[in-house]
């Protein structure tokens, strides 16, 4: 099939083949930059540093209560007020809550879940969402005297949680060489010390330059631009962290490193699975879709180690979802609308070996002349790969397969006796598909099984890679990713009378080792919080500390500011609730959704201080003192006009044709994605189907497999509050998830301290004191919260041609603490926990 004349082209399908997603394949055999990777496990855990990196392992009042039988509902209308209210006071939260994701106002900080289309409610948001906007928008201030007052040392002392509790920061701050405090500077003042440092290096690949999915577009396509006109490819970005496996596997697969379904298909389909994803938390607003789609008849399989609530009973608090108004009161007094039909709880890492058995089931079926849903027009018209896709499925034992997955033959055969029944599927997917080792053949896996039923390309069908962060994906549009397409180079050299860098830079990982070798001295982040989210806190935190100078634009405190180079910057910005005012009136940004839909973001709230700069602005002045005579780009200009940077966004990127003019007209956009219409921009024109092999652990006696989760009071490596009501706990975070038959093996219980060891390659990792808690968590699996667990994460236990590190993947053992220490868990409550109703069949 011919793609090369299709004008659906945008950065991801056609030029992904050149870079974008690209599959690092000389990766897959080796490790590390660094000549002496055993260094890992030489360094001091119990040093200054390795201990300010983490958290306080005070358990504090830690317990455990009766966990929620349902999501949302009346405690997320109460928890939504009492945070809004507690931080913004009422009449703010009031005015700030009605602004949430509408095209008049500002797109929420928190997930990627896009808005309607069409009549977006008044209540747009979700709890989460709602916490989100009242931490930014917060009245705390952190002022230059909170910094005279407590040293960099008293600071690390303390948790995630009371260093976001502070409040919002005000003024540029530095901490000089050697010294225990951080002190005001002016911004003239910080732009020249990261200029001068920048200049001072012997090569521009010396350098790194962050993004978190807090960038909108505009910033995160000026950071790109300074970064490659500065001379270097190191453009290591959080997606490198959550869904650089999808887009590799994507984009190998289908030729897009994006989803392919739209909220329309998701309200319209007829089976939808669930693979590694805990909505409730992470992305509420999927919980509407899910009802909708239940309320048309769709049926939902959750694919998942643990039952997470938000996918077995919902109560919308919504009153616009009700036809009637009378419905809300007596929905919110009820036990909540069931979403999941089927629950499968898979081992961790067992997606490959469930996915291989239901389409064994269905091949079985077709021979002995069943239904199977078995599309062979659509696989012979449109896809490759299906006679060694059949061949090694069929090779597979079903002893394998139900070892691996933790599944039953039956459970496997209701799966495909439902996936047999629709006509139309879609499959969503988070991280736990996608921090494994194998991480990219697990999505290759979920491809296969809608290609298979020829779902792809028609109505209510397709992939819903679900990212977690509100423009990761935008980000990576933008130009944000280290190893760049030739034709984006092209484009970007071509518009601004520059020849880009060809050498690929670093990815996260590969910033990491880099600064542990002394090879990247100056570490430049925009948002988000390094060491909170990279793995292997302690190799982590000496990498940062080998750097030269490290400076990161933030609004909230965090640890990324108290793990530094020898010299350090914090650089207040703007919020996305705040309003942008610059020299040609008030501004607006950009963002992309999960579903590749352009959105404008405008905040009107005034600005925390009035010495905060905007992320255009950092980033420009940046450039324009650090480039000076060497770059023709009227840097300045994109601070006073952000219509500017649209301008040349539009003839960089494909899909952005008149970009200002269609926001103004349109308010919104969705880009081109040729795979929904079946045009498959890989290298053969055609859909790939992959043989992947089933992942085995071979786990001895006393190890698990641990999977690193967020609490439903935590937005990536924000912690908002220490509640988890969810699963049942409270007043705390050290705790450990073990299915009480596992407990019961290592004679464990409730409450009680262990420290947990990770296992890798010769390589011992401790993260000490937590509370066991049991769970109704697969066998041999178990779960905790991160950060305080990234401890654990080896730095070279990565995912295979995607580079992305397997926090949901991690060997350990547990050792009790001595003498024996218990907290006094609630039996009650433990067993109302465990005894909650999850669709599960023998």
């Amino acid at each position: 099939m011919n793609t090369s004349a299709s004008t659906d082209v945008i950065q991801g399908d056609e030029q992904s083949r050149d870079g974008h997603y690209r599959a690092k394949q000389d990766l897959r055999q080796q490790a590390p930059a660094s000549d002496q990777p055993e260094q890992t496990a030489e360094l001091d855990p119990n040093d200054a540093i390795s201990l300010q990196a983490q958290n306080p392992l005070d358990l504090g009042k830690l317990r455990v209560g009766s966990a929620s039988a349902e999501a949302a509902g009346i405690p997320a209308i109460w928890n939504t007020m009492l945070y809004g209210i507690g931080e913004m006071g009422p009449i703010r939260s009031s005015e700030a809550f009605l602004k949430i994701n509408h095209v008049t106002g500002f797109d929420c900080q928190s997930c990627a879940w896009p808005s309607p289309d069409k009549k977006r409610k008044i209540f747009e948001f979700c709890e989460n969402g709602a916490k989100a906007v009242s931490d930014e928008s917060t009245k705390k201030r952190i002022t230059p005297e909170f910094f005279a007052q407590h040293s960099i040392a008293d600071l690390a002392a303390q948790s995630d949680y009371w260093l976001n509790q502070q409040g919002r920061l005000t003024s540029p701050m530095v901490r000089h060489a050697n010294a225990t405090h951080y002190q005001p500077i002016t911004w003239s003042e910080a732009f020249t010390m990261i200029a001068d440092e920048l200049n001072s290096l012997d090569s521009p690949d010396q350098a790194a330059f962050y993004t978190s999915g807090k960038t909108t577009n505009e910033p995160a396509f000026l950071l790109q631009l300074f970064a490659r006109q500065f001379g270097t490819n190191n453009l290591p970005d959080c997606s490198n962290m959550c869904h650089e496996s999808s887009g590799v596997a994507l984009t190998e697969t289908l030729g897009i490193g994006k989803g392919v379904a739209t909220l329309e298909d998701m309200e319209s389909t007829e089976l939808i699975f669930i693979f590694g994803n805990n909505p409730g938390t992470n992305h509420p607003r999927m919980l509407t879709s899910l009802q909708k789609a239940k309320d048309q008849g769709a049926k939902i399989i959750v694919v998942n180690p643990l039952p997470e609530v938000s996918l077995m009973r919902v109560t919308n608090p919504n009153p616009q979802d009700y036809s009637n108004p009378l419905e809300l009161p007596f929905a919110l007094l009820g036990k909540g609308q069931a979403l999941a039909d089927l629950y499968l709880p898979v081992r961790v890492n067992g997606d490959v070996a469930a996915i291989k058995g239901i389409l064994k089931d269905l091949f079985e079926r077709e021979r002995e002349g069943r239904v199977s849903a078995i599309d062979h027009e659509f696989i012979q018209s449109f896809t490759e790969g299906f006679a060694e896709l059949l061949a090694d499925v069929e090779a597979a034992s079903w002893e394998e397969i139900v070892e691996e997955s933790g599944l039953t033959r039956n459970q496997l055969r209701i799966a495909a006796d439902m996936y047999a029944a629709s006509k139309k599927t879609i499959i969503a997917w988070c991280l736990g598909v996608t921090q494994q080792r194998n991480g990219v053949d697990n999505v290759n896996m979920i491809v296969n099984l809608l290609l298979v039923g020829g779902h792809m390309g028609r109505p209510g069908a397709g992939t819903v890679c679900v990212r977690g962060h509100s423009n990761v994906q935008g980000d990576r549009t933008m130009g944000v990713w280290e190893r760049p397409p030739k034709p984006f180079l092209a484009a970007l050299g071509k518009e601004f009378g520059f020849e880009p860098p060809q050498k690929w830079g670093y990815d996260t990982v590969e910033t990491l080792h880099a600064m542990f070798a002394g090879e990247v001295k100056v570490f430049f982040a925009i948002s988000g919080n390094f060491l909170s989210n990279v793995p292997d806190t302690v190799y982590s935190a000496h990498a940062m500390q080998r750097c030269k100078l490290t400076a990161h634009v933030s609004t909230k405190l965090n640890r990324s500011h108290l793990i530094t180079g020898d010299r350090a910057l914090i650089l207040p910005c703007l919020g996305r609730s705040e309003e942008d005012t610059q020299a040609t009136g008030k501004q607006w940004l950009t963002v992309e959704d999960s579903m590749g839909i352009i959105n404008p973001s405008q905040g009107f709230l005034p600005p925390a201080s009035s010495e905060l700069m905007s992320d255009v602005a950092i980033i420009a002045k940046l450039a324009h003192a650090t480039l000076g005579s060497r770059t023709t780009t009227k840097w300045l200009d994109f601070a006073r006009d952000y219509n500017l940077v649209r301008d040349r966004i539009s003839r960089v990127i494909p899909g952005f044709e008149n970009f200002n003019a269609r926001i103004a007209s349109e308010k919104f956009f969705y880009l081109p994605n040729a795979a929904k219409k079946r045009v498959f921009k890989t290298s053969s024109g055609k859909a790939k189907l992959t043989v992947c092999p089933i992942p085995k652990h071979d786990l001895k006696t006393d190890e698990l497999l641990l999977t690193t989760i967020r609490s439903h009071d935590q937005f990536n490596s924000t912690i908002y509050g220490l509640n988890d009501r969810y699963r049942g706990v409270f007043d705390g975070r050290r705790v450990l998830f073990l299915n009480p038959v596992d407990m019961e093996a290592r004679n464990l219980r409730a409450g009680q301290i262990v420290d947990i060891y990770s296992h890798f390659e010769g390589e011992v990792r401790k993260a000490p004191r937590f509370a066991v808690v049991p769970y109704a968590i697969a066998r041999r699996s178990a779960a905790a919260y991160y950060p305080e667990t990234n401890v654990l994460i080896p730095i070279r236990s990565v995912a295979a041609k995607s580079n992305q590190p397997a926090a949901k993947c991690i060997r350990i053992t547990l050792t009790p603490v001595e003498p024996y220490e218990a907290l006094p868990f609630s039996k009650a409550d433990l067993d109302h926990n465990m005894g909650r109703p999850v669709p599960r069949v023998p």
